[in-house]
């Protein structure tokens, strides 16, 4: 292609994908160039993306958010992890918790010294280490100046679009109200010239974003980019979403309950509760699935069940010809460890980087689509390993899971670590050493030795450095004020 310069970015669809893009570029871009944000009032959004993990800070930094005043915008709670319950075993649960875990040393993680402090008997549970995880079941939270506490966000996804969209017109961006008929294209290079609307009116750019959901209008209907399936790991292809009244306070952390052919959320705001299952359709109806749900949540539902069909997976070109694909039209991955507008983020901050000024490059779109792969790879293979690593066999969807064939990349990180104990996290991959470590045993995989520095340690010695840790904790935990204490001083939506 000639090189020309990109000044008019042409967003297609609005929602929390559409809205994150068009208020970075807007905000961070913008002089340079002119946006819009096509989107049709006819046309929902999924919008239950409501749980987000801690990365989510970064884009709002660069964006310089303030957090009280959004989390007030999205009636937003405070999240120190996800409580996975039912999944290894029935009765069993573990916390997935944000931050650290511990103490590392150089040569291996804290896992090292609580393998060898377990086979002494002086090993409390692997959560007590963590001040997220000894917090969130306390039901305490703050945002602390140090950041010792790490944290992540409950919130509103509609509202949080519109928090998005007031910032992006505030930096010039214009939404243009409209149902798109036609999409057309450049017939010497086949890339998008325009997109026509209902009424007729014709909106020409020089790139577009694709954020028109699973349908995947421009990155799919008009450029055939190729989909990678996933079903063959992640067998679950619906989810139903509900929404309750609030019973009582919300606490600080995401319930992931197993149940017999799938998983159920909860999620808490300030003003009700968000929930879904998400399931497979080989082993449950729509009809049973919504029972169930019905089944297990608490307080009145204030909607109707809605069910939602996906299929897991990633495009083959996140980036192809002049079309960015972000949010579900690049690809879905479960929201069992919500990761999704993480992903988001991800395209979005990638879209910044090597935003193409003076026209598409190859070298550049073959970098972003790299990049983007991995993380989506790194991504599905840890919820992957939720559900290979159990021992339920109670239920046919259940051994399905235990016994399916898992990707290559993720069989070797489990035999590393069964055998050694050892985690090392890769370039790309949001999840950390201590990530993998807490699902891991919490799946019940225990590693078989420890890394011999740990012996380099009395017994006595080691014995002290625990109790040194969960004092730590619980020193640090026992100020913290309660969750809604915090959120009622802090961010209240009454307040408002």
């Amino acid at each position: 292609m000639t090189v020309k310069n990109v000044t008019k970015v042409v967003v297609v669809g609005g929602g929390t994908a559409g809205w994150m893009a068009a208020a970075s570029l807007s905000k961070l871009i913008g002089p340079n160039i002119d946006v819009c944000v096509v989107e049709s009032d006819e046309i929902g959004t999924v919008g239950v993306g409501e749980a987000t993990i801690p990365t989510m800070m970064t884009l709002h930094q660069l964006l310089k958010i303030d957090e009280r005043e959004f989390m007030a915008a999205v009636q937003g709670t405070f999240k120190l992890g996800i409580n996975f319950e039912n999944w290894n075993k029935i009765g069993d649960s573990y916390m997935h918790a944000f931050g650290r875990t511990g103490q590392d040393c150089w040569a291996g993680g804290f896992q090292h010294f609580w393998s060898r402090g377990k086979q002494l008997g002086i090993s409390e549970e692997y959560g007590r280490y963590s001040a997220s995880y000894v917090a969130a079941k306390a039901g305490k939270f703050a945002a602390l100046s140090d950041q010792s506490l790490s944290y992540a966000f409950h919130m509103n996804a509609t509202l949080y679009a519109k928090f998005l969209r007031k910032m992006a017109e505030q930096h010039g961006c214009e939404r243009i109200e409209g149902k798109i008929t036609q999409v057309d294209c450049h017939s010497e290079n086949g890339y998008i010239r325009s997109v026509t609307l209902e009424s007729g009116r014709t909106i020409e750019g020089d790139l577009f974003v694709d954020c028109s959901g699973f349908r995947g209008l421009l990155i799919d209907e008009t450029l055939d980019t190729e989909y990678e399936d996933w079903s063959n790991w992640l067998p679950c292809d619906s989810a139903v979403a509900v929404q309750t009244e609030s019973v009582g306070e919300p606490i600080p952390y995401t319930r992931a309950i197993a149940r017999d052919a799938g998983w159920q959320w909860r999620i808490p705001l300030q003003s009700r509760v968000g929930n879904g299952m998400v399931f497979c359709s080989k082993f449950l109806s729509d009809d049973e699935a919504i029972e169930t749900l019905l089944n297990n949540v608490e307080g009145e539902p204030l909607t109707k069940p809605r069910i939602i069909k996906f299929r897991t997976g990633q495009r083959k070109q996140h980036w192809n010809k002049n079309c960015i694909a972000l949010g579900l039209a690049s690809g879905f991955v479960e929201p069992l460890e919500s990761t999704s507008i993480h992903l988001i983020q991800r395209g979005i901050i990638r879209l910044l980087q090597m935003f193409p000024h003076e026209g598409v490059r190859q070298p550049d779109v073959v970098e972003f689509n790299r990049q983007m792969s991995d993380e989506f790879v790194f991504v599905r293979d840890f919820i992957v390993m939720h559900y290979h690593l159990t021992q339920r066999d109670d239920t046919p969807f259940w051994r399905h899971c235990q016994s399916m064939p898992i990707p290559d990349g993720l069989r070797h990180r489990l035999d590393l670590f069964k055998q050694t104990g050892r985690v090392f996290q890769e370039a790309g991959d949001v999840f950390a050493e201590n990530n993998w470590v807490q699902v891991m045993l919490g799946q019940g995989l225990m590693p078989e030795q420890y890394h011999p520095i740990v012996d380099s340690m009395s017994d006595a010695e080691l014995n002290h450095f625990l109790k040194g840790l969960t004092g730590n904790v619980d020193q640090m935990v026992n100020q913290l004020p309660s969750h809604q204490e915090f959120i009622s001083n802090y961010c209240s939506t009454n307040s408002m």
